[in-house]
């Protein structure tokens, strides 16, 4: 299995590659989750062990299913 770390930081890459295929901003992305900005940026360079139920929020707000935030490895 791999380190906790590893796992945050590639979930949050993922995060990021599709905040930004669907051009938003880290703000723009926190206001559709209902999430702070900061918190955003913190998941993306996997700073933040996310919860299940912002991992949902994230989803919803990016238009994507769970499973593909999990895709590749995560």
């Amino acid at each position: 299995m791999e380190s906790k770390e590893k796992i945050l930081v590639k979930f949050g890459e993922r995060v990021r590659f599709f905040r930004k295929q669907k051009r938003l901003s880290q703000e723009q992305l926190a206001f559709k989750a209902d999430l702070h900005r900061t918190y955003i940026g913190m998941i993306e360079r996997g700073e933040k062990n996310i919860t299940l139920l912002n991992i949902v929020k994230l989803s919803v707000a990016l238009e994507i299913s769970i499973d593909e935030l999990f895709e590749q490895g995560i």
